[in-house]
């Protein structure tokens, strides 16, 4: 095959990972990155986790999650990136939260998926640091997590060592554009502006000092008083997330936000009391109307990889193949549901956004 010049626009893990793969197949790829220290692969908290993300509505979201997860161990062993596969702990602090939980059991028993339910006690065999507020909760298999950043820092040496150019240049000679710009992709082409939004999150890390308790070895994602919050575990701490707001790219952390997250992790994990603040970030999902991402042609020579909301990291692998089939003319891997072009998305009616939304 003689290669074909292919420019990624977007350097964060959706726009790598189609560098890596078209540069493997032996295009010539260029990745324009204007390297925001508000993208999502940045402020994220690199849950791979399809089966606790499953809500009744989302079925369409559910299938392409789990086709991607499949995907994963191949995908980091490539990259010599590690995986984590304690699973994930859902817990409830409330009675309304465990209804939640309930809810969740039930309908992922309905879609064939298991989740095991875990009494307070069964919870704290497993997690001893567990505060004493939680008191019920779901054990779901299968969930993975990565460390984002080091996932990124892997997918731009294997991107580089395949000869992908990445800069801040934005103009090339080039024979396909792949918009991969996540948020920001909105303003790169007109069928994208009433598709993709950004949707603003902010994290914080902890670090664990010492004599603290460790962190958890599973990922715990609870509900405390309605409000949803997730704890991932790191080498040297923690991620603790997320708010989510409709605030266009306001890029400032909140007070209200970092408390907010403060008050329900301690709820949930009380040594955090003990942890350092290293940092608080906000960044910005790329929202869609139905929660799926955008992948497909646009136009000639212009291709649409964006719209991930939540699931950007768990996608990589699934999107990096798909584009990789348009760039050949190949048919397109499809999953136990079809894609969406950005004209499906216009047509599709506007989703409600729940609270501070990691569900």
């Amino acid at each position: 095959m003689s290669a074909s010049r292919v420019t990624v626009v977007g350097g964060g893990v959706i726009g790598l990972s189609v560098a890596w793969f078209a540069a493997r197949a032996g295009f010539s790829v260029t990745v324009v990155d204007h390297a925001s220290p508000h993208g999502g692969s940045r402020v994220a908290g690199g849950m791979l986790a399809p089966i606790t993300e499953a809500w009744p509505g989302d079925e369409d979201v559910l299938a392409l999650g789990v086709e991607s997860l499949r995907l994963w161990p191949r995908f980091a062993a490539d990259l010599d990136v590690p995986l984590s596969a304690a699973g994930t702990l859902a817990v409830a602090t409330a009675p309304a939260d465990a209804e939640v939980l309930d809810k969740l059991c039930a309908y992922l028993g309905a879609m064939g998926r298991s989740a095991a339910r875990l009494t307070r006690r069964e919870l704290r065999a497993l997690e001893p640091g567990l505060g004493p507020l939680v008191r019920s909760g779901l054990s779901v298999p299968g969930d993975l997590s990565v460390d984002n950043r080091a996932l990124l820092t892997a997918l731009r040496k294997a991107c580089e060592a395949h000869g992908v150019h990445i800069g801040r240049r934005s103009t090339v000679d080039t024979d396909v554009t792949v918009i991969a710009a996540g948020a920001w992709s909105r303003d790169l082409h007109p069928a994208l502006r009433d598709v993709i939004r950004p949707v603003k999150g902010e994290i914080l890390r902890l670090a664990a000092r010492p004599g603290a308790l460790p962190p958890p070895r599973h990922t715990i994602r609870a509900h405390v008083s309605g409000r949803p919050v997730y704890l991932v575990p790191r080498a040297d701490g923690l991620v603790l997330g997320a708010t989510q707001y409709e605030a266009g790219f306001d890029p400032h952390v909140t007070v209200g936000g970092v408390r907010d997250l403060l008050r329900d992790g301690e709820a949930v994990w009380p040594a955090i009391a003990e942890y350092a603040l290293v940092e608080a970030a906000a960044g910005f999902r790329a929202g869609s109307p139905d929660n799926m991402p955008v992948v497909d042609w646009l136009e000639p020579a212009v291709i649409a990889a964006t719209g991930h909301h939540r699931n950007g990291l768990l996608l990589a692998p699934i999107t990096a193949h798909r584009v990789l089939a348009l760039l050949r003319g190949d048919p397109t891997p499809e999953p136990a549901t079809d894609h969406h072009s950005a004209n499906d998305h216009r047509q599709a009616k506007e989703a409600p956004v729940e609270g501070s939304g990691e569900r």
